[in-house]
């Protein structure tokens, strides 16, 4: 087989979009109107596609955060936290996550996926164990393929699965780490943490949540899932990423280990990646407090999610079960699926698509996320045009008028 090979499959799907209709992951912004509404192929288009949990992307705080430190350090770091990449601020931001999770330590990194390669890269090793969730996101498979660890995968959000693997396992001579999601990115569904610290400390497993689509949006202070779910303290390694309720570009990692201060060092994704901007650095931390200083954001957001899961149902459409700020309407055959994506997006509606291989053939999803940014105008407005093009199409139940 040609090395190509796999390039041209690739191209031969894309060939199928070749009359100029919207083509799944090309699909390009024009300009930004504001945290909810771009414009695409020259059209106004509600976004309902991004993560942007919170609706921090064009806060005043946010904004003037990153102009001034533009300012006074420049546009890049042109270096590596190991070498000249290091300014004061990226210190400031990592005692600042220490101090609002309450942990002794946090290290950050450039991007959110890096966050789990620098982890499970740095931690694991030969003769290692790694036990991950089923239905994990790309960066975390990704991160276990890079040691020479064990990789065993359980039955997605499933203590009992977990459980099974763990006694098959010595207790007593293998390092075991247990990886998992807070909230998963494709069908929004809650990871069972109090199960699985339990099982994890029952068997000697350290245990690392990746609260990625969770913090910010879950518990009384934001922390996570974790915190929701009052097991934060028992839990070894929490990761965060900056690009969903924080509005920018990065990772970070927070424990009580004292050990974890090595992987500036030891983890490879990150000693040999150029440091995060001073602009995004900046704007991350002003984006922690106005998680921090404005609970009502969350509020907001969680009232977005109900009234948009409501609509959703009334119209006829199939969601996920689990009440989060990712909402999958669950659309099956693929074909079905990227017409309706398309209509949506011609009509001004923008949602994620998620086709093979991102999920199993005829589990096909459209992904809409709620931001505390979206209005009531908005939803309606979002509302409105799945109604209609999901009646047209034959995607839902209940024919619209």
């Amino acid at each position: 087989m040609d090395l190509l090979n796999k390039l041209r499959a690739v191209e031969e799907r894309c060939a199928k979009f070749a009359d100029r209709t919207a083509m799944p992951g090309l699909t390009v912004i024009d300009r930004v109107l504001g945290p909810c509404e771009v414009v695409v192929q020259g059209r106004p288009t509600l976004m309902f596609g991004s993560n942007n949990y919170l609706g921090l992307t064009l806060h005043p705080d946010v904004i003037a955060a990153a102009q001034r430190a533009v300012a006074e350090y420049g546009a890049g770091t042109t270096g590596s936290r190991t070498a000249n990449g290091t300014l004061a601020i990226h210190e400031d931001l990592e005692r600042q996550f220490a101090e609002w999770f309450g942990k002794r330590h946090a290290i950050i990194f450039s991007t959110g996926y890096q966050a789990n390669l620098s982890l499970v890269g740095g931690l694991c090793g030969a003769g290692d164990v790694i036990l991950i969730d089923g239905d994990s996101h790309a960066s975390i498979y990704d991160a276990t393929r890079q040691t020479a660890a064990q990789v065993i995968g359980f039955r997605h959000n499933s203590a009992e699965s977990l459980l099974k693997k763990l006694e098959r396992l010595d207790r007593h001579h293998r390092n075991k780490l247990v990886v998992v999601e807070g909230l998963y990115s494709i069908r929004g569904d809650v990871a069972p943490l109090g199960d699985i610290v339990e099982v994890c400390r029952a068997h000697g497993a350290y245990l690392l949540v990746d609260e990625a689509h969770s913090l910010g949006t879950y518990g009384p202070s934001g922390l996570g899932c974790a915190e929701d779910q009052g097991v934060l303290e028992h839990v070894d390694f929490l990761v965060g990423t900056f690009s969903k309720s924080l509005a920018g570009i990065g990772g970070v990692c927070v424990s009580d280990h004292p050990e974890l201060k090595a992987l500036h060092f030891l983890a490879r994704a990150y000693v040999f990646t150029a440091s995060g901007s001073p602009a995004n650095i900046a704007s991350v931390s002003a984006a922690v407090n106005v998680v921090r200083t404005h609970p009502e954001l969350r509020d907001q957001l969680w009232a977005n999610v109900r009234r948009l899961r409501q609509g959703l149902r009334d119209i006829g459409y199939v969601i996920g079960e689990t009440e989060s700020p990712i909402v999958p309407i669950m659309t099956g055959d693929e074909a079905r699926t990227i017409a309706l994506w398309q209509r949506l997006l011609a009509d001004g509606l923008y949602v994620n698509l998620i086709v093979p291989p991102g999920c199993p053939v005829d589990e096909c999803v459209l992904r809409a996320s709620c931001s505390a940014a979206h209005t009531p105008e908005h939803i309606a407005r979002a509302l409105d045009v799945l109604g209609r093009v999901g009646a047209e199409l034959g995607v839902t139940r209940v024919a619209v008028s």
